[in-house]
């Protein structure tokens, strides 16, 4: 059933993300293809179907956590639909945003949903694209310094363009549900 699953989510990116053009990435470098996950993370069958891959890989790993976050907003879609996916499967898992600017009030946090999970615990750090692995180790350092153990970093799409190796550089290991080649064999 997951292979059936993988397969039918690797048509929606490819049908509803998957781009070739001449586009500028986050790091601003130029790419001749553009991989847009909200189009998938934001379509129902989308949604539902990387909550229970992700869901599934971070069971598959074996490390107990009481969290997922990412970094908002290509996280926002994919650590909501775990987080569902956990509770349906009678093994919650409660999710946390990590924000790109420390609230200006209040508690002046980095990451929304902290009430929600014990300071100290293990947690999962997820992204929709990685291409140099830059906003995934931004995410990794807040989450730490939130109080926070990093145990698992997943990815929906690797670019395969130096993000897994910056990660592992950091201490990281990049597990990631697809590549590039993944999606475009998907013709």
């Amino acid at each position: 059933m997951i292979q059936k699953d993988w397969e039918r989510l690797r048509q929606i990116i490819f049908e509803l993300s998957y781009r070739e053009g001449t586009f500028r990435l986050t790091s601003g470098k130029e790419s001749d293809f553009y991989i847009d996950c909200k189009q998938t993370t934001l379509s129902s069958e989308g949604a539902y179907l990387c909550g229970k891959l992700l869901y599934n890989r971070i069971l598959q790993s074996g490390i107990t956590v009481s969290g997922v976050g990412g970094m908002t907003l290509g996280a926002d879609p994919l650590v909501t639909a775990v987080s569902i996916v956990s509770f349906i499967e009678g093994r919650p898992i409660p999710a946390f945003i990590i924000r790109k600017e420390a609230k200006g009030h209040g508690t002046g946090s980095w990451i929304e949903g902290k009430s929600n999970i014990p300071l100290g615990s293990r947690v999962v750090i997820v992204e929709d694209v990685v291409t140099s692995g830059g906003t995934l180790i931004k995410a990794i350092e807040r989450t730490k310094e939130e109080g926070y153990t990093v145990a698992q970093v997943i990815t929906l799409v690797d670019r395969e363009e130096g993000g897994k190796q910056a990660l592992i550089d950091s201490g990281y290991e990049l597990s990631a549900l697809f590549t590039r080649g993944d999606i475009v064999t998907a013709i």
